[in-house]
């Protein structure tokens, strides 16, 4: 991505087609990070696959990248089911002949205390932000080993750290973590980078979502911000920007690492002590 001064002054992302001639796969493409990767990869040339398990959000995004005349399509995908993953990759090798990146983004959440999570509730969790992760790499790999290809992984402060009244979601990214680590060391020989991202807080429909389950959601909102230490939380573009990097050729020496990006939210206390720290009469 180049640089340039724009009519005001501002600095303006210039794109530098960076991906140009690769096939990326984006999984929860439909919103969020998933959706500000597309664009950004899309404006670096790449054709972008936008997969997500609503049909109407994918094609939407998709939608927007044709209509700027890039190359697009998407797939309608529950990552968490194998027969779904294995249809999807054939889709896309049929369509493009070829995977360049995989970004494993797709994720939910569960914002409840372990003695509150139901055995159906934990293994959707797993299901989607863990197994999604191993069946997509696993039936992208093929194709992803004849184009030296690059993989991300959307892992999280959350499975650096601990977060409370979130350890389904923490435990998944953690895995997730040791998984690129694991796969990094198995795939470098052939020439495939693996490497996993660990956002803190993120404006995004996903982040909404958890403060709208709070007590407070204003409160949550602010307490969010205020947790990192440049006051406020990151916006998807932000991210897209660490994936597009890792991505490219500019990381090509880079595997194996879980990179922080959250804004000095694990540097130290900041605010200091919270109320939601304590379950018997504190929290949102």
């Amino acid at each position: 991505m180049a640089y340039g001064i724009g009519v005001n002054g501002e600095i303006e992302r210039c794109p530098s087609d960076k991906l140009k001639g690769k096939v990326a796969v984006i999984t929860g493409g439909g919103s969020g990070i998933g959706r500000a990767t597309a664009h950004l990869f899309s404006r670096e040339g790449a054709k972008v696959v936008v997969c997500d398990i609503n049909a109407a959000r994918a094609m939407s995004v998709a939608s927007e990248l044709v209509a700027g005349n890039k190359e697009a399509v998407s797939i309608t995908t529950d990552v968490s089911s194998e027969p779904a993953v294995e249809s999807m990759m054939q889709n896309v090798k049929d369509i493009y002949g070829q995977i360049d990146i995989l970004f494993n983004n797709a994720a939910v959440i569960l914002p409840k205390f372990i003695e509150q999570i139901e055995n159906h509730e934990w293994q959707r969790v797993l299901g989607v932000n863990l197994s999604g992760v191993f069946y997509c790499t696993k039936y992208a790999l093929p194709y992803l080993k004849s184009r030296h290809g690059s993989i991300v992984n959307m892992a999280s402060m959350n499975g650096l750290v601990g977060q409370m009244r979130n350890p389904a979601y923490s435990a998944t990214k953690g895995a997730v973590i040791a998984l690129t680590k694991s796969l990094a060391v198995d795939l470098a020989p052939l020439g495939v980078r693996v490497n996993a991202i660990c956002p803190a807080g993120v404006m995004t429909p996903l982040l909404e979502e958890w403060f709208q389950q709070q007590p407070n959601p204003e409160r949550a909102r602010s307490d969010c911000d205020l947790s990192h230490m440049m006051g406020r939380i990151a916006t998807a573009d932000e991210i897209a920007q660490l994936a597009l990097f890792l991505a490219s050729n500019d990381a090509s020496f880079i595997t194996g690492q879980a990179i922080p990006i959250e804004g000095g939210a694990t540097l130290g206390y900041g605010v200091g002590p919270k109320p939601e720290w304590s379950r018997g009469g504190g929290g949102y």
